[in-house]
C-alpha cells in the first residue's frame, strides 16, 4: 500500500526551521519575507495548529551591527554577534506576529539542555505551557555560551530535537533546496528529486552533500541526521525551498518538497521509549488510584501508599497495586525523597509540605504507559 504523504494544513503541532540565508542577506533582515512567513504562521494558528519556530540568523544579524568582517569568526566574536543579534531577531519576530494578535517567546538552548534529564524536562514543560497559552516559541541555539563541545552545530538537528521534545507531528526545514536529490543537482544534471522517503537507508544517507550557502552551516547531511531523529520520534519531516514569500502557504499548495515518513505517531513513539526504560523505583498505589490509572488519568500523590527505590525527577518508575501487580510505568515528576514526603497527601498540600509549589501529578498521564 502506498504511503500517505502528510499535508501541512493538517498538522496538529508544527515546527518550522528557518535558515540564516532566508532571513538575512547582505543588506540585513529580509523584512518582507519575514512578514510573509509570519502571515503563514498566523494562519496556521487560526486553524488550530501549534507552531514552534527554530530560527537561525542571530549571528548573521549581530555581525552586521558590530561591523565584523566577512568569513569565519573566532568563537568569542560569534558569541558577541549572537548576543547582539538575538535581541534583533526576537524583536523582529515579535513585531511581525503582533499585528495578528500572536504572542511570542524566546527560548535559547544548548545540547546540554537535551542530554541532561532535568533540564530536558524543564524545557519540555516550558514549551508545553507556552503552546497551551497560544504562544509561538522562537527557539535558537544559545550561541552566546555554546562552544564546540556543547553545540548542536546546526539548527536542522536542533529543530529535530525540538520537534521530538514538544511532541510535534510535522517538522518543516525551510532551506535553499527543495528537497533531497539522488545527487547534487547543482553539479549533476542527472540528479532526480525524491518526493517521499519512507525509510532512511544507507543509500539515502549517501545522497547527502555539503552546504552551498555562505551563511548556513547545515548541508543535506545534517538534514538527513535531523530526519532520522524526527521520524524516530514519530514526526514527519519535510525539506522545502523557502526563499519564496509565504513559504508555508507555498508548501501547503503543493510546492516541491521531500517528505520523510515516520512509522508511528509522536505519542506512540514517546510511550514506546518510556516502556523500554528500566525502572529506578516503585510506587505502590491504593485501589482508587489504580482505577483512575485504568481510566487514563494521571497519578496523584493522594493515591500513593508506598515508595521504594531511589530516583530523581524524570526517572522511570514502576507503578503497582498493593499486591505488587504492575499497573504502569512512567516518568516521575518528583525525586524519591519528595515523593515519600507528599505520598498520601492532596495536591493542594504539596507547597506546605515541600516549601515550594509543585506539580499536581506525581506521574502525568502523558509520561505514562499503562
Amino acid at each position: 500500500m502506498a504511503a500517505v504523504t502528510p499535508e501541512l494544513g493538517r498538522a496538529q503541532r508544527l515546527v518550522v526551521k528557518i535558515g540564516s540565508a532566508l532571513l538575512v542577506d547582505g543588506a540585513g533582515l529580509r523584512a518582507e519575507w519575514l512578514r510573509g512567513l509570519c502571515d503563514d504562521v498566523a494562519q496556521a494558528r487560526a486553524r488550530g495548529t501549534d507552531v514552534v519556530l527554530v530560527s537561525s540568523g542571530a549571528i548573521a544579524l549581530g555581525r552586521q551591527v558590530l561591523g565584523l568582517p566577512a568569513g569565519p569568526l573566532r568563537v568569542e566574536q560569534s558569541q558577541a554577534a549572537a548576543a547582539v543579534g538575538q535581541i534583533k531577531l526576537a524583536r523582529a519576530y515579535e513585531e511581525a506576529l503582533a499585528p495578528h494578535g500572536v504572542k511570542t517567546a524566546q527560548l535559547l538552548v544548548t545540547l546540554d539542555d537535551t542530554t541532561d534529564r532535568r533540564r530536558y524536562l524543564n524545557s519540555r514543560a516550558t514549551m508545553q505551557t507556552l503552546l497551551g497559552l497560544g504562544v509561538v516559541p522562537i527557539v535558537n541555539e544559545n550561541d552566546t555560551v555554546a562552544t564546540d563541545e556543547i553545540r548542536f552545530g546546526d539548527n536542522d538537528r536542533l529543530a529535530a530535537q525540538i520537534a521530538v521534545t514538544c511532541g510535534a507531528d510535522q517538522l518543516l526545514l525551510l532551506s535553499d533546496v527543495d528537497g533531497l536529490y539522488t545527487a547534487n543537482p547543482k553539479t549533476d544534471p542527472t540528479a532526480r528529486h525524491l518526493p517521499v522517503v519512507e525509510q532512511i537507508t544507507p543509500q539515502i544517507e549517501a545522497m547527502g552533500g555539503d552546504p552551498v550557502s555562505g551563511l548556513s552551516k547545515g548541508g543535506m547531511k545534517t538534514k538527513l541526521m535531523a530526519a532520522r531523529t524526527a521520524v524516530a520520534g514519530g514526526c514527519a519531516m519535510a525539506i522545502a525551498e523557502g526563499s519564496v514569500l509565504n513559504p508555508l502557504s507555498a508548501v501547503a499548495k503543493g510546492a516541491r518538497v521531500t517528505w520523510f515518513l515516520p512509522d508511528t505517531d509522536p505519542q506512540a513513539a514517546r510511550k514506546r521509549w518510556i516502556a523500554a526504560m528500566k525502572p529506578k523505583g516503585e510506587i505502590t498505589v491504593d485501589a482508587g488510584a489504580a482505577r483512575a490509572l485504568g481510566q487514563g488519568k494521571s497519578l496523584l500523590p493522594a493515591g500513593v501508599t508506598a515508595i521504594s527505590g531511589r530516583f530523581g525527577r524524570g526517572d522511570p518508575v514502576l507503578v503497582q497495586d498493593g499486591s505488587g501487580a504492575r499497573l504502569a510505568c512512567g516518568l516521575v515528576r518528583y525525586s524519591s525523597t519528595e515523593a515519600r514526603a507528599i505520598a498520601g497527601h492532596r495536591s493542594d498540600e504539596i507547597e506546605a509540605i515541600l516549601g515550594y509549589p509543585g506539580r499536581a501529578a506525581l506521574v502525568h498521564r502523558d509520561d505514562m504507559v499503562v
